[in-house]
């Protein structure tokens, strides 16, 4: 992010991911920018997750920021950048512990400068959870992207006794009316895989069976594994048993045949435009494919709940079983619960004029100081290693981290 000198109509802005999901949501919201537009740049904090080449390349596909480099920053170099570009507002979109770790870092980078500190989600948040307000209690603006989503992180940050607003946007990188009428036909059926859910290696392995069931009876579809990773490639959330390594497995043991489904990472867009049908337990490309109007199985059979992280989609129509899927039978989901679930108009929208006026009032000293968050020995030594494995190399935070894990079980 290099210097300019704004005009006062001109926000600047610098914004931080630490995963792939999170560079693409900061690229596409940047791209999406209010009002008279900003002047700043997009950087990835240096951690175990930050994306690799591949990844950033994916993740910024079809943006503004699409063979552009962005550079992989330790939080100081960070707090440097905010001191030399002072910038109004920074976006830390970020999970959740690197929010915590960096807010109090940043906004005190410059004295005397009032940081307006906004953050986002990826995609899916329901149920909202207190945790996920905790880590980011020192922001101002916690852009949600669901008028149930609004509702929902309102009614804690009043339970949280968090000051931040809570705003709503429309998830940036959903593709539009023209994209869906110029999108080919193609006979493809794309599965997207998720790093936390299922959890256990029997249900991962039922899900591949299925997509090759399907692949054998039906040699006219393409059958894809859409993977947010490759096995050596770090994500938001840690996968334990990895789709590609699996299939290989299963393959060796005669389970299933080689080549019978196809594996790829890239951006999801390629996959699902025009695509057949799409299949997850609980990823934010189910929306993409909603989107896209693209029918849909969103898998009930390692249950419906929280910790399957598909709680959004009752009442949808998009539920179906592993049995709809070696039948090719896919649904498209109800308009009511799509406008209730980030399908509303948006002309709904508010985070541009809560954005703007935050930076407004602290353009002029009148954006009162941010809460102190209640701590104690637990929540600053997590923020303490959080800041080590930020600004230390991977190896030598992955080092730290497993020093930490045996302290702890010693």
């Amino acid at each position: 992010m290099r210097r300019t000198e704004a005009p006062d109509n001109r926000i600047r802005v610098l914004a931080v991911a630490d995963s792939d999901s999170y560079v693409k949501l900061s690229a596409a919201m940047l791209d999406a920018f209010p009002g008279q537009g900003y002047t700043g740049g997009l950087v990835v904090v240096r951690s175990p997750i930050a994306p690799s080449e591949t990844q950033l390349r994916a993740a910024v596909e079809g943006t503004g920021w699409a063979g552009r480099r962005i550079p992989v920053l330790t939080a100081l170099q960070i707090r440097g950048l905010v001191r030399r570009n002072r910038p109004d507002t920074v976006i830390l979109n970020c999970t959740g512990p690197v929010v915590d770790a960096l807010a109090p870092v940043l906004s005190g980078a410059v004295r005397g400068h009032r940081l307006v500190l906004v953050t986002a989600l990826p995609g899916i948040s329901v149920p909202a959870t207190e945790k996920a307000w905790l880590y980011r209690f020192r922001t101002d603006l916690f852009v949600v992207h669901s008028h149930r989503e609004v509702a929902e992180f309102d009614s804690l940050r009043e339970k949280c006794g968090a000051t931040g607003e809570v705003a709503l946007a429309t998830l940036p990188f959903l593709p539009g009316a023209a994209e869906r009428r110029s999108a080919p036909a193609a006979g493809r059926v794309v599965f997207a895989a998720q790093a936390k859910v299922p959890e256990q290696r029997v249900d991962r392995e039922a899900i591949l069976l299925a997509l090759a069931e399907l692949a054998e009876q039906r040699p006219d579809l393409d059958v894809v594994v859409k993977l947010r990773g490759r096995e050596n490639e770090a994500q938001t959330h840690r996968e334990r048993f990895h789709y590609e390594a699996l299939w290989r497995e299963m393959a060796g043991e005669g389970r299933v045949r080689d080549g019978a489904v196809r594996f790829a990472a890239g951006a999801m867009a390629e996959q699902l435009t025009g695509a057949r049908g799409f299949v997850t337990v609980s990823s934010t490309a189910a929306l993409e494919a909603i989107a896209l109007e693209v029918p849909m199985v969103v898998l009930t059979d390692f249950g419906v709940g929280a910790e399957q992280i598909n709680l959004v989609f009752q009442d949808s129509g998009a539920f179906g079983t592993l049995a709809d899927v070696r039948a090719a039978r896919f649904h498209n989901p109800e308009r009511r619960w799509s406008e209730r679930n980030y399908f509303h108009d948006s002309t709904e929208n508010d985070w541009s004029e809560r954005l703007e006026g935050l930076v407004r009032r602290a353009r002029r000293g009148e954006l009162e100081a941010r809460p102190g968050l209640p701590e104690g020995p637990d929540q600053r030594r997590a923020r303490r290693r959080s800041l080590i494995r930020l600004s230390v190399p991977v190896a030598a935070a992955r080092s730290v981290g497993a020093l930490f894990r045996r302290l702890r079980a010693w």
